[in-house]
C-alpha cells in the first residue's frame, strides 16, 4: 500500500512537471495542459486517485498550497505599482465581486436547475479571479501599465476575498441559515476575515523583518523561517476565523515585498519555484478528481452560464468599478474581456463538494463539474482572444523600441543616459544594489533583481520595451539572459557582447550565443575600460549626406557605432551586420579614449584581438 502511494505521489509531481514544459514548448497557458494531464491521468485512464492516495490530508494539503501560492504573489505586488489605479482595484474587488455575485447566482438558479442555497455558494466560487493565469497572459499580451497593475493586483486581492465570500455562504447553507440572514453574516464574516487575516498578515511580517534586520538568523535559514512563520500564522488565523488564513498569506507576501529595511531577494526566488511546483501538482491533482459524468449532467446548461459570466457578469462589473477613475473606453472594454479563472476557485469548489457531500446536502455534486467548466472556458476563451482584442483596440505597442539593459556598471548606464536623451524608454537590471541606486540618483529607471527572476516581469513595463541587450561580465548569463527574452522581444532583437574568449565558430554562435553588440572588439572588459579612461557617449545627427561622409572619414578608428535612430525607430549596430549611415538619422557612438601613439584603442586593450587576428575574422 505504501508502495503505491509512493507511487502515486512520484506521478503527481512528474505528470505537473512535464505539464508545464509541454505548455511552455507549445506556447499555450499552463493550466491547460496542466488540466488535461489531470483528466487524462484520472477519470480517462484511471492512473491517479488522489482521495485514495491522501486521504484526509488532501483538502488540508490543498489549503496550505494555495495560501504559499498566494503568498508568493503577494511578493510579486509593489504598491508604487497601486497608486495610479487603486480606485479601480478597490471597486473591482468589492462592487466588481458584488456584480458577479448577483449576475451568477440567478444564471446558476434556472441555467443549472440548482437550489438557491448551492447557486449562491457556486456564484461566490466563481467571484475569484486567477493571478496563476492572469498574470502568464498580462507577460504574452504586454497591455500598456495601467491596465497590467490592475489586473495583476485584482487577481491576487480577490482570491482571499473571494474565498471568504465562498466560506462563509458554505457556513450558511451547512448551519441551514435562512436567506434573511446570509448577507449579514456575509459582511460582518468579510470584515472579521479583513481584521483578523490582514493584522496577522502584517504581525508576521515585520517579525520576519525585524528578526533580519537584526541578522538574528543566517541567510541560508532565512527562507525556511519566512516559510514556516507564514504556514503558522495561516493555521493560527484560520483557527480564530475560517479561511482567513489565505488574507494572511497575501498581505504578508505584500508587506515584505514593499519594506526597504531588509533584502528578501532570495525569499522571492525560493517562493517563485515552489509556487510553480505546487500550482502543477495542485491542478493535476484536483483535475484528476473529476467525474466525467458529472459534465454530462450539466449539459447546455453549463455553457449557457459560461456565456453570462463571459459576457454579462465580467463586462458589467468592470464598466461599473471603472466609472470615474481615468480609464477610456477601450481600456474599460478590455478590462471587461479578462476574468479567467484558476486554481483557487477550483479547489474551493472541491473542498465545499466533498463536505457537502458528506453533509447529504443535494446538488452538490455539480459544484467541482461546473467550475472546471468555467475554469477551462475562460482560460480558452480569454488566452485565444484578449491579446487580439488588445491590439485592435490599441492598447499594446506595435513597434515597441524601448530598451532593456542587463547591467547597471558604469557604461550600462552612461549608455542608458544618451538613449533616454534620445527619446527611449530604457529599463537597467542588476543584482548589484550599488549599480542600481547610482543608476536611480542619475534619474534612470533601475531595478534590484535577477533578469532570471519572475518577480521581474511583473516589475518591467513590458508594453514599452522592445530590445534587450545584454552587458554583463559574466558570458553565460548574457547568453542564457538573451535566450530568456526571445519569447517577449523576439530572436532578431535581443543581444549580448562579444565573450571576453570569444573563439567560437559561427555555427555554436548562431546555436548558443544571440547576435554580438556593436564592433566585433567590443567585450565587457573593453567597454568597461573605455569608459574609465575617459570615453563618452554621445549623439550625433546627420542633416545631409555631405555630414555622413565627412564622419565615416574621420572617425572611423576613433568611435563605435552603438545605435542608429529616427523619432520612432531604433537600430541597434552588431558585429555581423553593416550599418549604412543615411541622411536624416541620428547616431549614438562611443567615443574611445586616446590610445598609445600609433597604436588603435582595440590594440591597446587587446594587443591580440585587432581587426586581423584570426578570432575576429571568424566572427566578423
Amino acid at each position: 500500500m505504501s508502495e503505491h502511494v509512493m507511487i502515486s505521489i512520484g506521478m503527481i509531481v512528474i505528470l505537473g512537471v512535464l505539464a508545464q514544459w509541454a505548455a511552455w514548448r507549445l506556447k499555450q497557458p499552463s493550466i491547460l495542459l496542466l488540466l488535461l494531464f489531470g483528466f487524462l491521468a484520472g477519470p480517462v485512464f484511471g492512473i491517479l486517485n488522489p482521495d485514495e492516495t491522501l486521504g484526509e490530508l488532501l483538502f488540508p494539503a490543498v489549503s496550505l498550497s494555495v495560501g504559499i501560492i498566494l503568498f508568493e504573489g503577494g511578493l510579486s505586488l509593489r504598491l508604487e505599482n497601486l497608486r495610479a489605479v487603486r480606485g479601480t482595484v478597490r471597486n473591482l474587488i468589492s462592487l466588481g465581486a458584488l456584480v458577479t455575485l448577483a449576475v451568477a447566482a440567478p444564471a446558476a438558479h434556472f441555467l443549472l436547475d440548482m437550489s438557491w442555497s448551492m447557486s449562491i455558494l457556486l456564484a461566490s466560487i466563481v467571484v475569484v479571479s486567477g493571478p496563476t493565469v492572469v498574470i502568464p497572459l498580462l507577460r504574452f499580451i504586454r497591455p500598456n501599465s495601467k491596465l497590467a497593475a490592475i489586473l495583476r493586483w485584482e487577481g491576487i486581492l480577490i482570491d482571499p476575498i473571494g474565498a471568504t465570500l465562498a466560506v462563509l455562504v458554505f457556513e450558511a447553507i451547512r448551519s441551514e441559515g435562512t436567506y434573511t440572514n446570509y448577507l449579514p453574516n456575509m459582511v460582518g464574516g468579510m470584515l472579521m476575515m479583513l481584521l483578523v487575516g490582514g493584522a496577522l498578515g502584517a504581525i508576521a511580517a515585520f517579525i520576519l523583518i525585524f528578526l533580519f534586520e537584526r541578522r538574528w538568523v543566517p541567510n541560508y535559514l532565512q527562507t525556511p523561517l519566512a516559510l514556516i512563520t507564514m504556514l503558522a500564522m495561516f493555521l493560527l488565523s484560520n483557527s480564530l476565523v475560517h479561511e482567513s488564513g489565505l488574507m494572511v498569506a497575501t498581505v504578508m507576501g505584500i508587506v515584505l515585498a514593499n519594506q526597504k529595511r531588509v533584502n528578501i531577494k532570495h525569499i522571492i526566488e525560493f517562493k517563485e519555484q515552489l509556487g510553480v511546483l505546487l500550482l502543477s501538482v495542485l491542478f493535476i491533482v484536483l483535475s484528476a478528481r473529476v467525474d466525467l459524468d458529472d459534465f454530462i449532467m450539466i449539459g447546455w446548461g453549463g455553457l449557457a452560464f459560461l456565456a453570462v459570466l463571459i459576457f454579462i457578469a465580467r463586462p458589467l462589473g468592470a464598466w461599473l468599478s471603472s466609472r470615474g477613475n481615468g480609464l477610456n473606453n477601450k481600456e474599460v472594454l478590455f478590462l471587461g474581456w479578462m476574468a479567467p479563472r484558476g486554481i483557487v476557485a477550483m479547489s474551493v469548489a472541491s473542498l465545499f463538494s466533498l463536505n457537502l457531500e458528506r453533509a447529504g446536502i443535494p446538488g452538490s455534486e455539480k459544484l467541482v463539474a461546473v467550475t472546471i467548466l468555467v475554469v477551462v472556458g475562460t482560460v480558452l476563451v480569454y488566452s485565444l482572444t484578449a491579446g487580439p482584442l488588445a491590439r485592435r483596440l490599441d492598447l499594446v505597442a506595435k513597434d515597441p523600441q524601448g530598451v532593456l539593459l542587463v547591467g547597471a556598471h558604469p557604461a550600462a548606464r552612461a549608455m542608458a543616459q544618451i538613449i533616454q536623451e534620445a527619446g527611449f524608454k530604457v529599463v537597467l537590471v542588476d543584482t548589484r544594489e550599488s549599480n542600481v541606486i547610482e543608476a536611480q540618483e542619475s534619474g534612470l529607471l533601475a531595478i534590484n533583481n535577477s533578469i532570471f527572476s519572475d518577480t521581474l516581469l511583473d516589475q518591467l513595463p513590458l508594453s514599452d520595451l522592445g530590445y534587450l541587450l545584454a552587458l554583463t561580465p559574466d558570458d553565460q548569463v548574457n547568453s542564457m539572459a538573451a535566450l530568456s527574452f526571445e519569447e517577449y522581444f523576439g530572436k532578431k532583437h535581443v543581444y549580448q557582447l562579444n565573450p571576453e574568449n570569444g573563439n567560437y565558430s559561427k555555427n555554436i554562435r548562431q546555436r548558443l550565443h544571440a547576435p554580438y553588440l556593436f564592433q566585433c572588439e567590443v567585450t565587457y572588459g573593453s567597454l568597461d575600460t573605455a569608459i574609465a579612461y575617459g570615453g563618452q557617449i554621445h549623439i550625433m545627427e546627420f542633416k545631409n549626406a555631405a555630414e555622413v561622409n565627412a564622419y565615416q572619414l574621420g572617425h572611423g578608428e576613433k568611435e563605435v557605432l552603438l545605435f542608429t535612430f529616427t523619432k520612432n525607430d531604433l537600430r541597434v549596430a552588431t558585429c555581423d551586420t553593416i550599418v549604412k549611415l543615411q541622411a536624416g538619422h541620428s547616431i549614438i557612438s562611443l567615443q574611445l579614449p586616446p590610445a598609445q601613439p600609433g597604436e588603435a584603442f582595440w590594440e591597446h586593450i587587446h594587443p591580440n584581438l585587432s581587426h586581423e587576428s584570426e578570432v575576429l575574422k571568424d566572427i566578423s
